[in-house]
């Protein structure tokens, strides 16, 4: 089941666009929290 799934491209797709929007969640929000951090000083 594993290897049929591995070979798919559109698992591959989805895998890709699921880390895309978790790599930029991460980096807007690490974005927030640094600009927040600025206004305080």
């Amino acid at each position: 089941m594993w290897a049929m799934l591995l070979k798919d491209p559109v698992v591959w797709g989805s895998l890709l666009g699921i880390f895309i929007i978790l790599v930029m969640m991460g980096y807007y929000a690490y974005l927030f929290i640094h600009n927040s951090g600025d206004l305080h000083k």
